[in-house]
């Protein structure tokens, strides 16, 4: 883990003018401050910084964004992060640890991250109404591990119309997806919703030919990530 002087410099970089430089900052708390799954000590209070910017205006300006990632301004961006933070301290995760033989009361970030969970929901839900289509899509996705923890299992039916509404109606076939799971992970009925398409990915994954001389290139599709 770098030093905190690090991580404070880049999490003030999340709010930089330079692109460039906001797109780093985002990368620094993907692979340093939550990393493959792994909560560190730095988590917790990157989380409640990442928390207390969410509505800054800022955050609304566009980062560096690859044909894999999902579309979004730094907002979107940072929805998704603290869903993947919950998602590795909630119930589920705890479960997870004990399976492998592991005690995740034993795991001080652990603890620390699975106790500022209830202090999450309610910034992060305020976005599932955000102007944004890409920032509500993912209010909503990093809404689900949340309530997936016991304290916070009373807030589904109220998100419920969202993950139908917004996310099983997504453009992206990653939140159609994460919105069927969720369904039916909550005993709902997912009849009719539609996930990802898998001929478009074998397709996608089939060699092209080269065109004949005189053959015009025909136009493709790129596939969905």
């Amino acid at each position: 883990m770098r030093a905190a002087t690090d991580v404070s410099l880049n999490l003030d970089r999340l709010l930089d003018s330079d692109q460039h430089r906001r797109t780093g900052a985002l990368d620094f708390l993907h692979h340093v401050v939550h990393h493959q799954n792994t909560l560190y000590e730095a988590t917790v209070p990157a989380a409640l910084y990442v928390v207390g910017i969410l509505s800054d205006p800022r955050t609304l300006r566009p980062i560096d964004r690859s044909r894999k990632d999902l579309p979004g301004p730094m907002r979107a961006a940072l929805l998704g992060w603290l869903g993947a933070v919950a998602s590795e301290a909630n119930d589920a995760a705890a479960d997870a640890f004990r399976r492998h033989g592991f005690r995740p009361e034993d795991h001080l970030p652990f603890v620390q991250t699975n106790r500022l969970l209830p202090l999450l929901l309610g910034p992060v839900a305020a976005h599932t109404r955000d102007p944004d289509l890409s920032v509500r899509e993912a209010a909503v996705a990093a809404c689900i591990p949340l309530v997936d923890d016991a304290r916070l299992r009373h807030h589904r039916t109220a998100l419920m119309p969202s993950v139908r509404q917004v996310l099983a109606a997504s453009a992206q076939w990653q939140y159609r997806e994460r919105a069927i799971n969720a369904l039916e992970e909550w005993g709902e009925d997912t009849a009719g919703l539609v996930g990802r398409d898998p001929w478009a990915f074998i397709d996608a994954d089939l060699p092209r030919r080269a065109p004949r001389p005189g053959r015009p290139v025909e136009p493709s599709e790129e596939p969905p990530f």
